[in-house]
């Protein structure tokens, strides 16, 4: 199968690519703003699909900060609408005829914001471009993925394990004693990517959440921290309560996956053992990056 790939630089991208290229997919072109080319400026990329035909469209690349998107709007507006807008149209006049879209779980919250809203209308873009032009495609939302390396986009495990080695507090919006997240290890998402791929047939044309099933109060998220670290007092992040829209963010995430577990899709990695994998990856390896 011969794909194009946005965003491989990232965590999600980055595994999902070796998974694919290990089972013998055939990249033809990925693209990534961190070596220099913008999805906004996909109208200028040449192919020869004569000699080169292209099978699928994954799109993973995105802007994913909330924080970000809701101080600045533009943010998601420019990457994630306009750029789910320029990956479809690159389809249409290409022939590629199937497309995966990497949404958000965020979308099913009830809290609403400029980032959540990019996403939405990305999966709208998706079915209109389905009805009107024939491009089937998969809409992925993932919830919260983390995994051993070290992570430029800043995800918040990556994050929390680094201050906690650095010693500086991480601010938070919500309330600690009921603020969740579900959290899901890389390779367990790669897993359902690969499974959802595989069964393109049945899978096509809908939309799948995707997490580890494992909603975790984040204040015993930095007991799992301080525990894997042996530090005795790990500072405590800062909770600043939610009073406005302005920062409003889904304060409780659990993640309906019983469509794609019908597949047979199964988290193996708990929390725990995928926070201890973290933590053994900046005291080994990802060394350099602790300030």
């Amino acid at each position: 199968m011969n794909y194009i790939l946005t965003g491989h630089k990232g965590l999600i991208g980055e595994y999902l690519k070796k998974r694919l290229d290990n089972d013998n997919w055939k990249c033809i072109r990925h693209i990534d703003e961190r070596e220099g080319f913008n999805i906004l400026n996909l109208k200028s990329l040449k192919l020869n699909l004569e000699t080169q035909p292209v099978d699928i469209f994954i799109h993973a690349a995105s802007f994913c900060k909330i924080n970000k998107c809701i101080e600045n709007p533009e943010l998601c507006h420019i990457n994630n609408s306009d750029g789910a807008f320029e990956c479809l149209e690159f389809c249409r006049k290409n022939n590629i005829k199937k497309f995966v879209f990497f949404s958000s779980s965020r979308v099913l919250s009830k809290e609403k914001n400029p980032y959540t809203a990019s996403k939405m209308y990305g999966e709208l873009l998706c079915e209109a471009y389905r009805q009107c032009y024939g491009i089937d495609y998969i809409i992925i939302r993932p919830s919260t993925v983390y995994g051993p390396c070290h992570d430029l986009t800043s995800r918040l495990i990556t994050t929390w394990v680094i201050t906690a080695l650095s010693d500086i507090p991480l601010i938070l919006y919500g309330n600690e004693k009921t603020k969740t997240l579900d959290f899901t290890h890389v390779d367990d998402f790669v897993d359902a990517i690969m499974l959802l791929l595989n069964k393109w047939e049945e899978t096509k044309n809908n939309d799948y959440n995707i997490s580890g099933e494992e909603e975790t109060l984040l204040m015993d998220l930095v007991g799992m921290i301080q525990e894997e670290l042996t530090i005795k007092d790990l500072i405590r992040p800062i909770f600043i309560d939610v009073k406005n829209s302005e920062i409003a963010q889904p304060q409780q995430v659990k993640v309906d996956i019983s469509k794609i577990k019908k597949l047979g899709f199964k988290p193996k990695i708990k929390l725990r053992d995928g926070v201890k994998q973290l933590v053994n990856f900046y005291l080994t390896e990802g060394k350099e990056w602790i300030k």
